[in-house]
């Protein structure tokens, strides 16, 4: 995960819409069932879904009145506790 990724896409959810990221994460997800993708473009893509994912859950948390630089923060550290058991 790219923090600047999931900052770029939080603001993009804020100026659009929540809707349009989970219809990507949607046509992203079904992409990967291609069986002409190698594993290496596999990887990107899933790559891309988790940055989405992660900018959806900091959008929410924003929405909750944490502010971003916070939210963002908080998001990472969660991740990289789940990483590390």
């Amino acid at each position: 995960m790219k923090l600047p990724v999931i900052k770029h896409l939080t603001q993009f959810i804020e100026k659009n819409d929540e809707d349009y990221v989970n219809e990507t994460i949607e046509t992203l997800e079904d992409l990967t069932e291609s069986p002409g993708l190698k594993d290496e473009e596999i990887d990107v893509i899933g790559e891309l879904i988790s940055n989405m994912y992660g900018a959806i859950e900091v959008h929410k948390m924003v929405q909750e009145g944490m502010d971003q630089k916070e939210a963002l923060n908080a998001f990472m550290k969660r991740v990289l506790g789940s990483i590390d058991k």
